[in-house]
């Protein structure tokens, strides 16, 4: 089954969820504890281990903050 590792360049994130809506694992979400360089309230992996590697989330992000790393969990 193929995983992944999500990364996130937090300071260019701008919130706005579009990735959360279309995550089918429903791992993400924004950190309401604090803010990014800019201003806004950044995205989080709630639960890296539940990543399929579908990059959903890094195909609707439209500012591409999102980078998702594939690899084949044995």
């Amino acid at each position: 089954m193929a995983k992944g590792r999500i990364i996130i360049d937090v300071d260019r994130c701008k919130g706005c969820g579009l990735c959360i809506q279309h995550c089918p694992v429903h791992i993400l979400e924004l950190d309401l504890t604090t803010t990014n360089i800019k201003g806004y309230t950044p995205l989080i992996v709630n639960d890296p281990d539940k990543c399929i590697a579908c990059s959903f989330c890094a195909m609707m992000c439209p500012d591409s903050v999102i980078t998702v790393e594939r690899f084949i969990k044995e």
